[in-house]
């Protein structure tokens, strides 16, 4: 410190000819472009050095840079404040944005170490495997929680640096403690947020939706696709987005086709003529899933459901290792059904018969 001080004096001295404002407005500003330029130098250096590292971990030093960044501005101004010949009110002033500035960094410092927490979690966890249940589970519950405790942290920055205000401050106390028709209002203004957050920790506890679910909701049929702090997309078969409130899976019913697991049991029917050779069409419905990847080799059966007036209905069953590939097993089966249909039985094809019968006696034999 006493090597530093013949150089603050130096400093200073060469500053006498300015305002004093303007000389504490120029050293700040040049604290804080020396302090930028350092950071830059420092953070380059770094990633240079981890140039042959993982993405994952330069990508976990590249979120730090914000909040780096701003901490060496701090301590830039504050180095020129020490000195910049600040007047009492200019001191106050500067005190009172570093106060702000300290509280919004450990809120950037809370946020960043909240995403890289979570990026290190899921990293275990692969949603593009085949069996990924237990990952649908873990990245759901840990996006939703992850984005509720953001919010959280963004709430108790943002009242803590109005609560170094003293007017602020006061008009808080004041308001909480009144009561009044200002707070119903908020209050009611407030309820859909609240109402979705509380629906989204309770969705993140409970999980009747997980990432990548199939669903199948207002008729529409799709995956999450992502899961937000007050609603959840979901993608359509058909490439569509559907944003249903987060409170609507804790109070109406749907449908989730991967709660558990994403085996699922397609059906198919067939309406055919009586005279149809049922074991045989069994036999061939067999044989059409063995050759297919897309049978998952549990479920295969052939039953005479129904019989109307003119047709027999038949119910295929056939099982898939998803709700996707079970809609392409039903495809395949009808096609390959029908055409078999077609080639070894057409008569066994759903058709009309009518006797003709005449009420008038035959004509007399004028012979």
């Amino acid at each position: 410190m006493n090597d530093i001080s013949p150089i603050i004096e130096t400093i200073q001295r060469q500053l006498t000819w300015l305002p004093p404002w303007f000389a504490s407005v120029v050293l700040l500003v040049l604290g804080a472009l020396v302090a930028w330029w350092v950071h830059e130098l420092v953070f380059r250096l770094v990633m240079r050095h981890l140039r042959n590292a993982s993405l994952f971990k330069r990508s976990v030093v590249s979120r730090t840079r914000g909040p780096t960044r701003l901490a060496f501005l701090m301590i830039g101004i504050v180095l020129a404040a020490s000195v910049a010949p600040l007047s009492r009110d200019g001191a106050g002033v500067l005190q009172q944005i570093m106060l702000v500035g300290i509280i919004v960094l450990l809120g950037w410092i809370a946020l960043t170490a909240l995403h890289i927490w979570t990026v290190l979690h899921l990293r275990r966890f692969k949603l593009d495997s085949t069996d990924n249940l237990l990952a649908r589970k873990h990245v759901t519950q840990t996006r939703i929680l992850q984005r509720v405790a953001a919010m959280l942290i963004v709430l108790v920055t943002i009242s803590a640096a109005l609560m170094t205000f003293e007017g602020v401050r006061q008009y808080g106390v004041s308001l909480l403690a009144s009561a009044g028709a200002a707070g119903i209002v908020v209050g009611l203004a407030l309820q859909p947020i609240l109402k979705n957050l509380v629906a989204g920790v309770q969705l993140a506890l409970t999980q009747p939706i997980r990432i990548d679910d199939a669903l199948l909701v207002e008729n529409e049929w799709g995956n999450v696709e992502e899961i937000r702090s007050t609603y959840v997309v979901v993608r359509l078969w058909d490439w569509r987005r559907l944003i249903v409130p987060l409170s609507y899976f804790m109070e109406k019913p749907f449908q989730n086709w991967t709660h558990e697991g994403s085996e699922i049991i397609g059906s198919a029917f067939l309406y055919t003529d009586f005279t149809v050779p049922v074991p045989e069409l069994r036999q061939e419905l067999e044989r059409i899933v063995r050759e297919t990847p897309l049978w998952d080799g549990r479920v295969v059966n052939l039953q005479v459901t129904d019989l109307k007036e003119n047709t027999m209905e038949i119910r295929i069953l056939v099982s898939a290792e998803n709700a996707g590939k079970a809609f392409e097993l039903r495809c395949y089966v009808r096609e390959k059904m029908i055409g078999f249909l077609q080639k070894q039985y057409p008569n066994a094809l759903p058709r009309v018969r009518m006797d003709l019968v005449s009420d008038r006696p035959p004509a007399p034999d004028l012979h």
